[in-house]
Parts: C-alpha cells; sequence; structure tokens
C-alpha cells in the first residue's frame, strides 16, 4: 500500500486527502494553530432561532417535515408577491393598523425579504431550532427585574394609529418619540436589525452575508446589513471595563480547530434585544469543510434571563459579493418620523385650546 509518512504515521486514501484539505485551508499540521476562516458566507435559513411550541422537545424534523416547511414558504412568498400591484390605491391615512412597517403602510414587500430557502442541516438531520439549549429550544424565563423593563419597553411600541398616543403615557418616562436617541438603534442606522453582527450573530429577514477576514493577531467579520465591521482581537488583554461598545469587546484564541471567542463590556442596548451591559457571550467557530463553518454560541445575563441559552447553525460559503449597505446615507426617515411625532402631537394639543 503506497502511503504519505509523516514521522511514525502513514497516510493513504481518506487520510491524505483529509490532511492536504487542511493544509490548504491553513490547517497548521503540527497543531491547528492557524485554521483559515476567511471567506463569504450566506447565513439565511428557515430554520427558526426559537422553537416552535408545537414540537415541544423534538431536536429535528423529519425530510418530509423540512420539505413542507420549504413549499410553504415558497408559497406564502409568492402569494405576498400577487399583492404588490402597481395600481393599488394608496393605504389609508395612518395604515390600516395592522402590524409590520408604519401600520403596513407598505414599507416592506416580497422583494426585499431573503430569509432563505430552505431549513438547514446538521450532521445530515434538520434541526427544528437554532437554539439547542434549554432543552425545549427557546429562551429561559425573564428574571423580575428584566419583565418589568419589558413591560416598560412594549409600552413604547404600538401599531399606528395616527394619533399621538403617547402623550396619554406622560409622567411614566421617556415617550418613544422625545427626541432621536429613543427610537430603535436599526432605525437610526446604527446597527442591524436584530444581532445581525452579534454576538451572538443570528439570521434575519434579508442581508444574511457575513464576509470574514483573517490576519495573524486579529479577525473581522464584516455584517452586510449595515455594514458593521465587526473586530476579534486574538490572544489579546480585554479592555477596560469602563471602555463599553455596541459590539462588545470580543477576544479570541484557539483551542484546537476551533476560534473561541468571548465578548464582554457591552453598552446598556446592545444589539441582542433585551440584553444589558452584563451581557456575556461565547462563541465558536469551527471549519466542517471547505465550504462551511460551524458557528456555535452561548449567552449569559444573569441579570436578564434566569439561564444561560445557546444554539448552533452551519454558515455556507457563497461566491455572492458584499456592497455596501446605504442605511444613513440616503435616510431620511428618521427626520420625518420625528416630524410627524411633531404633528400629531400639535393635532392633540389644538382639541384643547
Amino acid at each position: 500500500m503506497r502511503c504519505l509518512r509523516l514521522s511514525s504515521n502513514c497516510l493513504s486514501g481518506t487520510g491524505l486527502r483529509k490532511l492536504l484539505f487542511l493544509v490548504f485551508a491553513g490547517f497548521s499540521v503540527s497543531g491547528y494553530a492557524s485554521v483559515d476562516l476567511s471567506g463569504t458566507y450566506n447565513v439565511a435559513t428557515l430554520t427558526p432561532l426559537e422553537r416552535p411550541a408545537v414540537f415541544g422537545n423534538m431536536q429535528f424534523l423529519s425530510r418530509e417535515q423540512a420539505e413542507k416547511l420549504r413549499r410553504d414558504d415558497a408559497a406564502a412568498k409568492a402569494e405576498r408577491g400577487n399583492k404588490s400591484d402597481p395600481e393599488r390605491g394608496a393605504p389609508p391615512s395612518g395604515g390600516d393598523g395592522s402590524a409590520g412597517a408604519a401600520g403596513n403602510v407598505g414599507g416592506y414587500n416580497t422583494f426585499w425579504i431573503d430569509n432563505g430557502s430552505n431549513a438547514f442541516q446538521l450532521d445530515g438531520k434538520f434541526r427544528t431550532s437554532i437554539l439547542t439549549q434549554p432543552e425545549n429550544g427557546r429562551r429561559p424565563e425573564l428574571t423580575a427585574e428584566a419583565k418589568v423593563k419589558f413591560a416598560q419597553a412594549r409600552r413604547n411600541r404600538r401599531n399606528n394609529s395616527g394619533t399621538a398616543w403617547w402623550l396619554d403615557d406622560r409622567g411614566l418616562g421617556p415617550g418613544p418619540y422625545d427626541d432621536m436617541e429613543q427610537r430603535p438603534l436599526a432605525e437610526r442606522c446604527i446597527l442591524g436589525f436584530g444581532p445581525v453582527a452579534g454576538p451572538p450573530m443570528f439570521p434575519t429577514l434579508y442581508n444574511n452575508l457575513k464576509r470574514i477576514i483573517q490576519t495573524e493577531d486579529s479577525i473581522m467579520i464584516l455584517a452586510e446589513m449595515v455594514h458593521d465591521a465587526r473586530i476579534i482581537r486574538l490572544n489579546s488583554a480585554p479592555r477596560p471595563r469602563h471602555i463599553r461598545t455596541w459590539l462588545g469587546d470580543s477576544i479570541g484564541h484557539w483551542e484546537g480547530d476551533t476560534l473561541v471567542v468571548e465578548t464582554k463590556n457591552f453598552t446598556q442596548r446592545p444589539a441582542l434585544y433585551g440584553a444589558d451591559e452584563n451581557l456575556r457571550v461565547i462563541e465558536r467557530f469551527k471549519r466542517v469543510d471547505e465550504q462551511t463553518l460551524s458557528y456555535s454560541f452561548e449567552v449569559t445575563d444573569p441579570t436578564v434571563w434566569t439561564a444561560s441559552w445557546g444554539g448552533e447553525y452551519p454558515w455556507p460559503a457563497t461566491e455572492e459579493k458584499v456592497y455596501e449597505y446605504a442605511c444613513h446615507e440616503g435616510n431620511y426617515a428618521l427626520g420625518n418620523i420625528m416630524r410627524g411625532a411633531r404633528l400629531l402631537e400639535a393635532e392633540a394639543i389644538s382639541q384643547f385650546e
């Protein structure tokens, strides 16, 4: 039998092919010191973050269930696309009261949505959710403190009724339109819609590309949405605790062939909805093959959730390009949001004059 001999080891067939893949992927033959994670990945998937309650503790879908999910999603998108009639009339003043962008006055249609066309597979199995911890695949219960905070946040999120409804809540804290800093971070083009740049990093409704550029002492992950550029410093000391950022302070190191990243020092409003400055995230990046990374994460924030939670999903490589995401540069909406709020307030006050 012919083989490649390294020290006392003899490699042939599959073993030799694996070795060559590791070398070309950037692995160190002597110890996995420098796995190359570079590339562009499309993380869009129909698999939900949290497991639908109907599945209970069931971790996997059958192939038939996964196919039904794909067909149902394709049919729903086709139906929504059919409703984009250029001859349709204008929506009612103030919207129709339904959920969605500005009371569903037409902020988005199917053209913008790119959340994948299939559920993902890991080890040949279709997962029912990205979350695997806790066992039910859903985030754990909120702490008492967090429940109060979430209730206050819900007070400032209501469907568009065409009225200055927030004036009824005067004295209960800052209103949702008191100043621009009360508006959501994504609306202000500071961060993406949800933790697309993380950490942790989740799929979203559209713009799901991630580009990784790797050097000897740092790794940059560019998120397509809002072009957040996240820097992971390798084998570095963390910044002082008083230096806090939207994406936190990410420090990475290699454990075998896996990049392990710990992130702390967040602001009071991280990208992860509901979390606060006590958030701590552990992420693991591992190259599965030439076309796939495995991404897993664990979230801990004892002031918000009663237990840690986490999950895993694959990052498939893509030849697609990451183009600049023009958000704030062309975003005139924020000023108009504030102008609209002032007009509604003036209308409400005029009724008492």
